[in-house]
C-alpha cells in the first residue's frame, strides 16, 4: 500500500467514532494521509479529488485548529467549502438542530463536518440527512479525526504502534480525544496506560482496556510515548483539581520526568495547551521529543484522507443528475 493510485471501496458513509473503523480502514487512511502529507510539503498542493463536491463545516463550538484544518483539507482536495459557525447560526434564534440539519440538506451538500457540544449531535445529523458526515468533536463523546491524526503522527515517528507502551495523562474525564485515542490504540494493539487524579477519571475507565495510574512517575516507566491532555475547566463543576501550580507539580509532564520513560520517548498534546500546567514549556518546544507541530501537520493530511474516501463514496452513490 501507500501508492497514490491505490483504490479502495471505503465501506462507510460517515465517521462518527473510531469504532466505525477496522484495522484495514485505518491502514488505508494512513496510507492516503502519507500520500497527502508529501503533497502538502510540495509547491503544488492543490488536487481535484473532490472537484464539484460541496463540503459544509458546521461548528457549534469555538475552534481554530480543527476548523482551519478541515477547511484547508477540503480546499486542497478541490471541494467547495462553506463554513457555518454557531455565532451566526439560526439556532441562536431558536431553530432546532433537526431543522438546521434539514435546511442544510435542502442545499444538497455532499459532505458535512459537525462540531457540537452535545454528545451524539453528529450521529443525529447523519441520521436526519443521510449525507456523509464527519464528527469533528461532539461533547465528551468522540473526536475521531483527532484520534486518527494523533496515532498517525506517532506512527510516523516510532513506526508500528502494536506492542508500544503509550501513556495518556490529564483530564481524561472530559476528554473526547482520550476516548478516540484509546479506541485507536486498542485497535492497533498498543499497551495503554492512563494517569490522572481520581477526580478526572471516568467511572467506567476500568472497561477501557488500559492500566490506570495516579502517580505520574510510576506511569511513565518504560513508555514509548506520552499524550498530555488539556484541563477542560469549562466543563468542570466544583473543585476537581488543586491549583494549576499543584497540578503541574503532580501531573505536569516535564523533561526531568521523562527520565522514567524510554530514552526515545516522545510527547504529544492535541492542543490548545496550557504551558507549564499540562506540559513543561521547554519540553513542548523540543522538536527532538515533542510531536505537537507534527500533529498539526498530520491533521490536514488525515482529514484530506477522510474527506477523500467519504467524498468518493458520496460521488459514486449520488443519484443520476443530482
Amino acid at each position: 500500500m501507500g501508492r497514490a493510485d491505490f483504490t479502495y471501496d471505503f465501506p462507510h458513509d460517515r465517521l462518527i467514532t473510531v469504532d466505525d473503523l477496522n484495522p484495514l480502514d485505518i491502514q488505508i487512511l494512513f496510507d492516503r494521509a502519507e500520500h497527502w502529507l508529501a503533497i502538502n510539503q510540495s509547491a503544488d498542493k492543490k488536487h481535484d479529488a473532490l472537484k464539484g463536491l460541496t463540503q459544509i463545516n458546521l461548528f457549534f463550538e469555538p475552534s481554530t485548529r480543527t476548523l482551519g484544518s478541515f477547511e484547508l483539507a477540503g480546499k486542497r482536495l478541490g471541494a467547495d467549502v462553506v463554513n457555518f459557525s454557531a455565532a451566526n447560526s439560526s439556532t441562536k434564534k431558536g431553530e432546532t438542530l433537526a431543522d438546521t440539519a434539514r435546511t442544510l440538506a435542502a442545499m444538497h451538500p455532499d459532505l458535512i463536518v459537525v462540531r457540537h457540544n452535545a454528545s451524539g449531535a453528529a450521529d443525529f445529523i447523519h441520521r436526519e440527512t443521510g449525507i456523509a458526515t464527519i464528527n469533528a468533536g461532539d461533547g465528551m463523546h468522540s473526536h475521531p479525526t483527532q484520534g486518527l491524526l494523533d496515532i498517525f503522527a506517532l506512527s510516523q515517528r516510532i513506526g508500528d504502534i502494536g506492542g508500544k507502551r503509550v501513556l495518556i495523562v490529564g483530564d481524561i474525564l472530559h476528554s473526547r480525544v482520550a476516548r478516540s485515542d484509546v479506541g485507536m490504540l486498542n485497535l492497533l494493539g498498543a499497551e495503554i496506560r492512563l494517569c490522572a487524579p481520581p477526580t478526572l477519571l471516568p467511572t467506567d475507565v476500568d472497561r477501557w482496556g488500559a492500566e490506570i495510574f495516579h502517580d505520574l512517575d510510576d506511569a511513565l516507566d518504560g513508555c514509548d510515548a506520552v499524550i498530555t491532555l488539556r484541563l477542560q475547566k469549562e466543563r468542570m463543576s466544583g473543585a476537581l483539581i488543586p491549583s494549576s501550580r499543584e497540578y503541574f507539580h503532580f501531573w505536569g509532564v516535564t523533561g526531568r520526568r521523562l527520565e522514567f520513560a524510554n530514552p526515545d520517548c516522545v510527547v504529544m498534546h492535541p492542543g490548545p495547551m496550557n504551558r507549564n500546567v499540562e506540559i513543561e514549556s521547554t519540553l513542548a518546544d523540543d522538536t527532538d521529543r515533542s510531536l505537537i507541530l507534527d500533529q498539526v501537520e498530520a491533521g490536514v493530511a488525515i482529514r484530506m484522507a477522510v474527506l477523500e474516501q467519504l467524498g468518493q463514496r458520496a460521488r459514486k452513490n449520488a443519484r443520476p443528475g443530482q
